[in-house]
């Protein structure tokens, strides 16, 4: 009897090791990348004292430190003027990709995103209303690490039915197809309370909740902020590990909006 006691406890004990390493190599093929990520509607970089300042909207965005940035409201280059996506870009040692919804005084004007890190591919997403002004959504693959991250920079109008159609537009382009890559969609969606555009999105996305990170959540005007237009989703095996508003000077006067910044955990198994 103590021979099959004893028996039994070795297979047990056998089991439960291979049981442990399983879960040991299970762990350890689970990587979380650091993903640092920031948005801001610079506003043609103009600031709430009527100058415009592009190299101090670019003081704003190095003190986020941010791996990739989303802007809203950026004019590009024209026949003989570098574009303001250029010159943040090449002040701050950054990739910039331009997508533009229109033209304003005859340069391209829209959102662009800033990258430290690689790009493998750039696509967008018409989300204008016929009638009203043209809007964008831009999207892109960031290599992280060796792994695909994908990034939608959005800029929601300001009519609640405008924004709707563009909320539906929007969760079909981001959730088609169907992967598993983590996706996160970031921007100026202009809506400051909890509206249809907002039900829509967070019904189908994860939306962050801004309660846990921040006792100031507005962010705009920039001086004096009454609203919160600036939100980020996403979907996947994303943790977001810290969120802020920027309320340092001068992001209180740069621009109209407040730049927010993400510090996120992408979790991935390691191939």
């Amino acid at each position: 009897m103590a021979v099959q006691q004893s028996a039994c406890y070795a297979k047990y004990s056998s089991l439960r090791s291979l049981e442990k390493q399983g879960g040991q190599a299970s762990a350890m093929r689970q990587k979380r990348i650091p993903l640092r990520v920031a948005t801001y509607n610079v506003h043609k970089c103009r600031g709430l004292d009527g100058r415009t300042d592009v190299r101090r909207i670019a003081a704003v965005l190095k003190s986020l430190k941010a791996d990739v940035i989303a802007l809203q409201e950026v004019i590009g280059p024209g026949a003989k003027k570098m574009g303001q996506d250029e010159e943040l870009a090449m002040r701050l040692n950054m990739t910039p990709l331009l997508a533009p919804a229109r033209l304003y005084r005859g340069h391209p004007y829209g959102n662009v995103l800033l990258s430290r890190l690689p790009v493998t591919n750039h696509v967008t997403c018409d989300l204008s209303q016929k009638g009203l002004e043209e809007r964008i959504c831009q999207c892109i693959d960031l290599e992280v690490d060796g792994h695909t991250v994908q990034l939608h920079n959005v800029h929601f109008g300001t009519s609640k039915n405008e924004r709707v159609r563009q909320a539906k537009k929007l969760i079909e382009f981001v959730l088609f197809p169907q992967t598993r890559r983590p996706k996160i969609i970031l921007g100026d969606f202009n809506e400051w309370m909890k509206g249809p555009a907002t039900e829509l999105l967070s019904g189908q996305l994860k939306s962050l909740d801004l309660i846990p990170h921040l006792k100031w959540r507005r962010t705009y005007p920039g001086i004096f902020p009454m609203l919160h237009l600036d939100h980020l989703y996403y979907t996947g095996h994303i943790e977001i590990r810290s969120f802020q508003v920027s309320r340092r000077w001068p992001a209180l006067i740069a621009s109209d909006h407040l730049p927010m910044v993400a510090d996120i955990r992408v979790m991935v198994k390691e191939r």
